[in-house]
C-alpha cells in the first residue's frame, strides 16, 4: 500500500457546493463555489462570491497562478455537496467483530459476556490485522476522516491498528489499553501483570508510532487507562507522568453507567467522585477525552471544565446498555467542549451519522421529561448541532481544530463527497443503489432540508469519496 506520509502527486480543485457547520447552532452553506487544495492536502484558496462555478474556478486558478492541466478537479453533481470528514471521538476497534451483540445486558455483564472473549483473541496477530482493516476501511466508508481507538492490552496488535491507519490514510490516534489491576473485571490473560508491565508496554506502542509517524502528522499515540476499575493508581500516576513528558492526548471511560459509578465509589472511597479519582491520579488535563460522562454531577462538571478536559457522546452505546442519556446542552451550558463517539461495539454502528441522529433523538427523549416548555428548548439539539458534534465538536476534543472540522484555508482537506438521489434524474441511473435519501425536484431549492433529509436517512451508500489531507482513501463510484 502506498504510505500516507507522502503527499498528494497533484493539486485538486473542488467544484460545485460546501456545507460546514459555521457555529454550534448554524451551518453555512457555499453554492456554486470552489476550494483549492495544494499537494499537501491543504486548503490554499476559497471562492465562494462569484456567483456560479465556472467563474469561481477561473478566477481561483487566476488567483492561485495554477494551470488546470496541473490540477485534479471534482465537480458536484446535482444533489451532491462536500462536507467535512467525521470525527469518532470514542470507538474501540478491537470490538468490530461483535458490533450490534449486546443481548440484554448491562455495562459490566456485557463487557465479560461478549467484549473480553472477543479482546482475548487479539494475541493472534493474524485477527489483528483482519479485524483492524475490516474495521479502518469500514469507518472510512462512512466519512470518518479521524478516529480515536482504543484497542487491547496486546502490543503487536495495537501496533497492526496504527500501521493500518497510516497505510490506508485515516488520521487516528491509537491507544493501547491499561489494565493491571488483579481481580474479577476480565481474564487474566488480558491484563497487564504490574503497572510496570502497563508503562513498558504503552512505551513500546509509543515508540512504534513515533518510528512510524515521527510528528504524529496522521496517526497518534494515546495515553489510555480503560477506566477505574481496571488500573491501579500506580498505573494511572505512570500514564500522567507520560503524558506531563510527551504531552500525548489521554482518553478513558467515566460516569457511564450507575452500577460502575458505585462500583468506583467502592474501590476509592476517599475520593469523593469519579472525577475527582481521576484528577487526583493527574489524569484530567486539556488533552484528556472522557468518553460517556452520562451521570456526572454538578461538582464533577465543574472539575471538568477546571481541567479543560472534554466528553465524547455516545448516544448509541448509552441507549443499547441501557446506560441513560447524556445531557449535551448541559455540558455546553458548563463550557465543556463535547464530540461524537460511535462507542463500537457498545454502540450498533460504524457510522457518525447515525451516532448524530441518535443524539437528537436521546435529546428529545430528555426533552419529554422537561416540565415546561423553555426546558425543553434547553435540552433538544438540532440537526445543525449533532452535525457541529460530528465535525467542529470533535475537532476540539482531539485537539485538532486548527486542522480539521470545517472549509477555512489553512485547514487540512479532510472531507468526503455526498450524493443523494435525485428522482427522475436518469442521467444518475436507475440500476444503482442511491441509498434511502429522495430528493424531488422542489427539494434542490432548500438547502436546509437536503441537509437534514441527510442527516436522519442517509448512510454509506451516500458517501462517494472520502479525502484525508488532500488524499483519497475512500472512493465509491458516483
Amino acid at each position: 500500500m502506498e504510505s500516507s506520509s507522502k503527499p498528494p502527486r497533484r493539486k485538486s480543485l473542488m467544484l460545485g457546493n460546501f456545507v460546514h457547520s459555521r457555529t454550534r447552532e448554524e451551518l453555512k452553506f457555499f453554492l456554486d463555489a470552489a476550494i483549492a487544495v495544494d499537494e499537501r492536502g491543504t486548503i490554499v484558496g476559497i471562492d465562494d462570491d462569484s456567483g456560479d462555478v465556472h467563474t469561481a474556478k477561473k478566477q481561483l486558478l487566476c488567483r492561485l497562478r495554477w494551470h488546470e492541466h496541473d490540477v485534479d478537479i471534482y465537480s458536484c453533481k446535482r444533489g451532491q455537496f462536500f462536507f467535512p470528514g467525521f470525527i469518532d471521538t470514542h470507538v474501540h476497534a478491537s470490538q468490530y467483530p461483535i458490533v450490534g451483540v449486546f443481548g440484554e445486558s448491562t455495562l459490566l455483564h456485557w463487557l465479560e459476556t461478549y467484549v473480553f472473549p472477543c479482546e482475548e483473541r487479539f494475541s493472534d496477530e493474524k485477527v489483528a490485522q483482519q479485524v483492524y482493516t475490516a474495521c479502518v476501511r469500514r469507518t472510512l466508508a462512512h466519512g470518518t476522516t479521524t478516529a480515536a481507538y482504543y484497542t487491547t492490552t496486546h502490543v503487536a496488535a495495537t501496533s497492526w491498528l496504527a500501521k493500518i491507519c497510516f497505510h490506508l490514510g485515516q488520521r487516528a490516534f491509537i491507544g493501547r489499553v491499561c489494565m493491571d489491576r488483579d481481580g474479577d473485571l476480565g481474564p487474566e490473560c488480558l491484563r497487564d501483570a504490574s503497572s510496570e508491565e502497563a508503562l513498558r508496554r504503552t512505551s513500546e506502542v509509543i515508540e512504534c508510532i513515533d518510528n512510524l509517524d515521527p510528528k504524529h502528522d496522521l496517526v497518534s499515540p494515546i495515553l489510555t487507562p480503560r477506566f477505574a476499575l481496571a488500573c491501579t493508581p500506580e498505573a494511572m500516576d505512570g500514564l500522567s507522568e507520560m503524558h506531563r513528558k510527551l504531552h500525548l492526548p489521554i482518553q478513558t471511560h467515566i460516569a457511564e453507567n450507575p452500577l460502575e459509578i458505585k462500583d468506583v465509589a467502592c474501590l476509592y472511597p476517599g475520593a469523593g467522585s469519579y472525577a475527582k479519582v481521576y484528577d487526583t491520579h493527574g489524569l484530567l488535563t486539556p488533552k484528556t477525552i472522557l468518553g460517556h460522562s452520562v451521570h456526572l454531577s454538578e461538582g464533577e462538571a465543574r472539575l471538568v471544565r477546571e481541567r479543560e478536559s472534554k466528553v465524547s457522546h455516545c448516544p448509541c452505546s448509552n441507549s443499547a446498555l441501557g446506560s441513560g442519556e447524556a445531557r449535551v446542552r448541559w455540558l455546553w451550558d458548563r463550557k465543556i467542549d463535547v464530540g461524537l463517539g460511535t462507542d463500537m461495539s457498545g454502540g450498533y454502528s460504524p457510522s457518525i451519522l447515525e451516532a448524530a441522529r441518535q443524539a437528537v433523538l436521546v435529546s428529545r427523549h430528555l426533552a419529554m421529561k422537561a416540565p415546561d416548555e423553555e426546558t425543553r428548548e434547553k435540552v433538544n439539539l438540532s440537526v445543525a448541532q449533532v452535525l457541529y458534534l460530528a465535525t467542529r465538536g470533535g475537532a476540539k476534543v482531539v485537539g485538532l481544530e486548527d486542522k480539521v472540522g470545517g472549509f477555512e484555508v489553512g485547514k487540512d482537506w479532510d472531507a468526503q463527497l455526498v450524493g443523494l438521489h435525485v428522482v427522475g434524474d436518469h442521467r444518475q441511473g436507475d440500476h444503482k443503489d442511491h441509498g434511502n435519501v429522495d430528493l424531488f425536484e422542489w427539494d434542490l431549492c432548500n438547502w436546509k432540508n437536503i441537509v437534514a433529509k441527510w442527516v436522519y436517512n442517509g448512510d454509506d451508500r451516500n458517501t462517494k469519496i472520502v479525502w484525508v489531507k488532500g488524499r483519497q482513501v475512500h472512493p465509491r463510484p458516483c
